[in-house]
């Protein structure tokens, strides 16, 4: 028997002050693909080819990223995010859809769950974090203690990877781990997607990341699985029990041998868990 070819379709969807670049995939449930921060969808691969025959796999590149690119906002927010994501659900007629979200496209979907605690039908985050630094601070600190002056001297002077590049040198002197990925070829990958952020971009990008303040999910009642490398960071693990324990129906599950590009180190596993999750009786 032939196989039946995959539907593929690629379009944008015009916002007021931009446009949000989105590709769907077969046909089926809806499954939404949001991806970490100077990343885009191509980082979902071992995903969409997985998961195509069974759902509706959608991919989006966030504002800032990939073919979306740079928005008029001097400002970019999780909020803001999650506004294009549910115009983008709504633009495509989705009702219930199936989140999954790595790093920053954890935070979308978990601000998502806020805002719909019972309508998306379930949730996976990948290198799951509540907020960064992923540390709890002193109420009304977080602003004085900003990065983002520095952050902004050190772009008018170098490019966004180089900084990338720093930021992960010191979360490996601090954690021992190879924080980010411990598959080089994912590493690079990572490090080319970043080199493509524009240093405008790249701010406004890890603005969002550090303002960004988590709200209470015990209200959620999204069927989530939190799923971590082994070489995260200690303090994101930590922020993802917090998340399974504050949701009514959390799992958390930790896979060796990887670290917070943990669809790409360990795609197999990660592939496995998230079919499981989504559709325990067919395993």
């Amino acid at each position: 028997m032939d196989s039946v070819p995959l539907l593929i379709a690629m379009a944008t969807l015009p916002l007021e002050d931009g446009s949000l670049w989105y590709e769907t995939h077969g046909d089926g449930q809806p499954l939404v693909f949001i991806h970490g921060g100077w990343m885009n969808g191509q980082a979902w691969e071992p995903q969409v080819e997985r998961f195509a025959d069974e759902y509706q796999v959608i991919t989006l590149d966030v504002r800032g990223h990939g073919k979306t690119g740079a928005t008029e906002p001097n400002q970019y927010s999780i909020e803001l995010f999650t506004d294009d994501l549910e115009a983008l659900l709504s633009r495509l007629e989705v009702d219930n859809p199936i989140l999954c979200g790595l790093s920053l496209g954890s935070m979308v979907a978990q601000e998502y769950m806020n805002r719909h605690p019972d309508h998306a039908a379930g949730a996976v985050l990948g290198g799951a974090v509540r907020s960064m630094p992923p540390m709890d601070l002193p109420a009304g600190m977080k602003p004085f203690m900003s990065p983002l002056p520095a952050l902004t001297t050190t772009l008018s002077m170098t490019r966004p990877e180089t900084i990338f590049r720093s930021l992960l040198v010191s979360i490996q002197a601090t954690t021992g781990e190879q924080w980010l990925s411990v598959d080089p070829a994912v590493r690079s990958s990572a490090l080319d997607a970043v080199g493509e952020i524009s240093r405008r971009e790249f701010r406004k990008v890890f603005g969002a990341l550090y303002r960004y303040e988590p709200a209470d999910l015990s209200h959620v009642e999204t069927p989530t699985l939190v799923i971590h490398g082994e070489q995260e960071a200690p303090l994101v693990k930590q922020q993802g029990r917090q998340l399974v324990s504050e949701v009514a129906e959390g799992e958390r599950l930790e896979l060796s041998n990887s670290g917070h590009l943990v669809n790409q180190d360990r795609p197999d596993a990660f592939n496995t868990a998230t079919a499981a999750f989504l559709d325990p009786a067919a395993q």
